[in-house]
């Protein structure tokens, strides 16, 4: 544990000091975004795009992250245990990238819907059975959307055979 704690406080620290717009704390065995973190990064947050926090244990995000990180372009939570995400994800004016693949999500996280900036959305490998298509058409930026390997409702698998104004990945058996 102590080795963990310290891999996260190196890689913290290498963002501040060297001034990166990016922050990597995959894989450190976190099962949530340590509150000292922020003020860690208080000097750097305005440039800070890139948040990564893959492969870890996280079953939550509170709504603290994405309204400290108002500057977040792309976002990696892919491989933890998310069930959803905190309204404030909606508020998040400039993300264009979030990658959600294998979690546990059941439910597709509809304020990503609310993002006008949002190309891209990774919810590969979760437990998705509906998607709110209506929505996700409206998306003026959505060019992409990876839902491969959920347990879709037929209805839903129908209903994706229309074209779209974005590009969906999706496993049909």
């Amino acid at each position: 544990m102590a080795e963990a704690v310290a891999n996260v406080a190196r890689r913290i620290n290498a963002t501040v000091e060297e001034g990166k717009d990016s922050l990597d704390l995959s894989n450190c065995q976190l099962i949530s975004f340590p509150d000292g973190v922020f003020k860690v990064l208080r000097t750097v947050l305005e440039n800070i795009r890139i948040v990564t926090l893959a492969d870890n244990k996280m079953k939550a995000i509170s709504g603290k992250f994405f309204s400290t990180f108002t500057q977040l372009r792309e976002l990696d939570l892919q491989s933890n245990i998310f069930t959803k995400l905190p309204d404030e994800v909606g508020e998040v004016e400039h993300l264009t990238s979030i990658n959600l693949a294998n979690n546990s999500f059941s439910i597709f996280p509809e304020k990503l819907t609310e993002i006008a900036t949002l190309e891209r959305i990774d919810l590969e490998g979760n437990s998705i059975t509906e998607l709110p298509l209506e929505k996700l058409s409206a998306m003026p930026a959505l060019k992409w959307l990876n839902i491969k390997s959920n347990p879709l409702s037929s209805s839903i698998q129908s209903a994706l055979q229309s074209p779209y104004n974005f590009e969906i990945l999706l496993t049909t058996e």
